[in-house]
C-alpha cells in the first residue's frame, strides 16, 4: 500500500458495539479471566511466564482441554501481563497481583476498553513476526543467545512484511465492494508480484506461495484476537506428493487455499494503527462537525455510498433549511473543484425533502446554481418551475460532464453520457464551444477522445479548440 495513495473512508460501528468485540474475544477474555484468578499464590519466572506448575490449573479455569491447552493458557498469561491486567508485584519471589487496567475493562469507557485491546493486538502481532518455537529452539547457540542468521530471519522485514500485508487487505476491505473474504494467495501476491508484471515467473509463483504459508501460520495467530476470521489452508493441500490424500481435492476451489477477512473490530485495529504511522485515514463520520465546504470537498474523492453515508449523517445534525442554504452557499465557485462541489451538493440534496424547497427557489437565477435548483423542484414536483434557458442548459451540461470527469475520470457511463449527448443535439458542439464556463475547453476534449465515432469525436477536438481560443487558452 502507497504512503502516498489516498485511501477511501472507512465505516465504522460504534465505540460501544467495537468494545463489546474486543471484551468478547477468546484471547482478552482469557487474559481477563486469569488475571482474576490469579492470586498470592500465583507465580512467575523470570520473563513474567507463569510458571510450568500453575499452567495446567490455568488451563482448567479457561476450560481449555488437549495438547495445546497449556500452550493457549500461556499465551493468555502473558497478553495479561502485557496489557496490565496483572502486574509483576516481586521479580525475584514471581509474585503478581491484579493490574490497575483490569477495573477499566468491566468499569471504564468503550475507548478504554479499546485501549487495552490494542495493546494486546501489538502483542499478538509482535508475535506473528517471530519464527516458531522449534525453529528457534534449533537456533540457540551454546551461550544462550539465538543465531539469527542460522534462521533465515530478519525481524524488521518480517514486521514490514506483516504491516504490508495487512495494510492491504485494509485497502481491499475498505474500498468499494470490498467487504467480503480475500482468498490468501491473493493477498500474498499482492505483496509479492510487481504492479508492472504479466505473467509471474517461476520464481515469482514459488515466493507467492511461500508468502501464503507464512500467512497461514500468522492468520492463525492473529485471529483469536480478533482481528479477522480466518478459514485455515486446507491441511489435505500441503500432503506430501507420494502421500495419498485424505478425500478428493477440487483445485479450483480457491477457498481451499485460505480466506482472510477484517472484523468490524479488526477494521478499527488498522486503522488506529495507519493513523500512528502518520497516514491520512480517514472514516465515515469525521466530516459531520464541519462545514458544507467541508463535506463536498471532502466527499468528492468517497466512493458513492461512503459519500451517501457521510451525508447522511451530517444532514442529520442539521435543520433542513439551513442545511440546503450552507450546501448552495459552498457549491459556488469557478475553481477547478466546483463542478464535482455541485455535483455532490445535487446529490447531498436529493436527500433532503420540500423543507430545503425556499433555499432552491433563493438561486433560480443565479448562473451557477440556476439549473441545478430547476432539476431539484422538478424532480420533487414542486410547481411553478421556470424553463431553463438554453445557455443554461448548456453551461449545465458542461458542468455535469466536468463533474463526472473529476468523479470517475474516461468511464463507461461517462462514455455513454458523452454518446448520447452528441446524438440527442445535432449542432451540440456548434454551441458547447461559446459556454461561458471554465471547464468548457477540457470537457470537450475529454468529450473528443471518448466518442467512438471519429467524425463527431473531430468535432469535438474542434470546439475544444475554439473555446480555449475564446478563453485565451
Amino acid at each position: 500500500m502507497s504512503d502516498s495513495s489516498p485511501l477511501p473512508p472507512v465505516r465504522l460501528n460504534s465505540e460501544a458495539e467495537l468494545a463489546r468485540d474486543a471484551l468478547a474475544t477468546p484471547l482478552l477474555s482469557r487474559a481477563a479471566r486469569l488475571a482474576r484468578w490469579a492470586g498470592p499464590d500465583t507465580r512467575v519466572g523470570a520473563g513474567g511466564e507463569l510458571v510450568e506448575e500453575q499452567l495446567a490449573g490455568a488451563a482448567d479455569v479457561l476450560g481449555l482441554t488437549g495438547d495445546d491447552a497449556a500452550a493457549f493458557a500461556s499465551e493468555a498469561w502473558r497478553i495479561a501481563v502485557d496489557t496490565g491486567l496483572v502486574e509483576i508485584v516481586d521479580e525475584d519471589e514471581g509474585t503478581v497481583a491484579a493490574g490497575a487496567d483490569l477495573a477499566l475493562l468491566t468499569s471504564g469507557g468503550p475507548q478504554d476498553v479499546l485501549g487495552v485491546w490494542l495493546v494486546a493486538l501489538e502483542a499478538v502481532l509482535a508475535d506473528a513476526s517471530v519464527p516458531d518455537l522449534d525453529e528457534l529452539v534449533g537456533a540457540v547457540e551454546d551461550g544462550g543467545e539465538v543465531d539469527l542468521s542460522s534462521l533465515d530471519w530478519d525481524p524488521e522485514a518480517e514486521a514490514e512484511f506483516l504491516d504490508g500485508v495487512l495494510g492491504n487487505l485494509y485497502l481491499l476491505t475498505v474500498s468499494e465492494g470490498g467487504e467480503g473474504p480475500v482468498p490468501l494467495p491473493a493477498l500474498a501476491a499482492s505483496v509479492i508480484v510487481p504492479d508492472d508484471m504479466g505473467d509471474p515467473s517461476n520464481d515469482v509463483l514459488e515466493q507467492v506461495s511461500d508468502a501464503m504459508m507464512r500467512l497461514d501460520d500468522q492468520f492463525r495467530l492473529l485471529e483469536p484476537v480478533g482481528l479477522v476470521d480466518f478459514q485455515p489452508v486446507d491441511e489435505a493441500l500441503m500432503t506430501d506428493a507420494d502421500e495419498e490424500p485424505a478425500g478428493p481435492l477440487d483445485e479450483t476451489d480457491v477457498s481451499r487455499y485460505g480466506m482472510v477477512q477484517l472484523t468490524p473490530l479488526g477494521l478499527y485495529g488498522l486503522r488506529a494503527r495507519l493513523l500512528e504511522a502518520g497516514l491520512s485515514v480517514p472514516a465515515v463520520g469525521d466530516l459531520v462537525d464541519k462545514g458544507a465546504d467541508a463535506l463536498l470537498d471532502g466527499t468528492g474523492v468517497f466512493p458513492p455510498a461512503a459519500a451517501q453515508a457521510e451525508t447522511e449523517q451530517w444532514l442529520a445534525r442539521r435543520e433542513p433549511l439551513a442545511a440546503a442554504r450552507e450546501l448552495l452557499a459552498a457549491a459556488r465557485g469557478g475553481d477547478a473543484g466546483a463542478p464535482l462541489r455541485r455535483l455532490r451538493c445535487q446529490q447531498a440534496l436529493s436527500l433532503v425533502g420540500m423543507a430545503a424547497e425556499p433555499a432552491l427557489r433563493d438561486v433560480l437565477d443565479d448562473a451557477e446554481l440556476g439549473g441545478l435548483a430547476r432539476v431539484w423542484l422538478s424532480e420533487h414536483g414542486a410547481a411553478d418551475v421556470p424553463p431553463p434557458s438554453e445557455a443554461m442548459i448548456f453551461w449545465l451540461t458542461i458542468d455535469t460532464v466536468a463533474a463526472q470527469l473529476a468523479a470517475e475520470g474516461n468511464s463507461a457511463e461517462l462514455q455513454g453520457l458523452v454518446e448520447g449527448l452528441a446524438q440527442q443535439h445535432g449542432g451540440f458542439f456548434a454551441t458547447a464551444w461559446r459556454v461561458d464556463h471554465p471547464a468548457t475547453p477540457d470537457v470537450l476534449e475529454a468529450m473528443g477522445r471518448l466518442h467512438p465515432d471519429k467524425k463527431v469525436a473531430k468535432e469535438a477536438r474542434k470546439a475544444a479548440f475554439k473555446a480555449r481560443s475564446q478563453q485565451g487558452g
